[in-house]
């Protein structure tokens, strides 16, 4: 299957907490940490989406900056210091931290695109009745007729953390996520998933 690497990235950037709407699925479903590896307390650090869209580019990238520095870690966007019509690549990004004093990298990547199918029961409409007396409108109520199919895309997305003080990957999740509804909302989501799952590691050195 053909993978638009575009619209796989900007949905990866931009994707809910939920799969086809459930606000309660985990988006992490596999971490790997480094297994000698300290608790960290970083200075700067310095975000990186993988995206040529300039807009989606930014929004993901803000949106992480100004959560770390909420949690008390300064922070700062790729784009400020990498040409926004360049590839994004993982030395590229780790030449331009260091340069602007930062100590670690977070980078978020995609990875692959695959299509989903659920099937549902389809419904037939009847009377509504409510508490202030019944009215003439309907709703849809009851199984009715074959399943009917819907199909969505879910789209993998890979999130590194690498300590560049003392050269080393720290920290790489999987994420999985449906395309969003809304690019803010989303994006919000997605970050606040990635930090609380650093955090319960303690690789941010914060306050958990």
């Amino acid at each position: 299957m053909n993978i638009n690497l575009s619209r796989l990235a900007i949905a990866m950037l931009t994707a809910t907490l939920a799969l086809a709407g459930c606000s309660a699925t985990r988006p992490v479903v596999s971490e790997w940490s480094h297994p000698g590896y300290s608790s960290a307390s970083f200075k700067r650090i310095m975000v990186g989406g993988v995206d040529r869209k300039t807009s989606i580019r930014r929004i993901f990238e803000d949106e992480f900056v100004a959560q770390l520095r909420s949690a008390g870690i300064d922070a700062l966007p790729s784009y400020r210091h990498i040409p926004e019509d360049e590839k994004i690549e993982e030395a590229k990004i780790k030449q331009a931290a260091q340069q602007a004093g930062a100590d670690a990298v977070i980078l978020a990547r995609a990875v692959s695109i695959e299509q989903k199918t659920d099937y549902g029961p389809s419904y037939y409409p009847v009377p509504v009745f409510g508490i202030f007396g019944s009215h003439g409108g309907a709703m849809w109520s009851g199984p009715y007729g074959a399943p009917s199919p819907h199909r969505y895309d879910v789209y993998t997305s890979e999130t590194t953390l690498y300590d560049l003080s003392k050269n080393e990957l720290v920290w790489t999740a999987t994420v999985k996520t449906a395309e969003p509804d809304n690019t803010n909302t989303a994006t919000k989501r997605y970050v606040e998933a990635i930090i609380k799952a650093l955090n319960e590691k303690n690789l941010l050195g914060t306050k958990k």
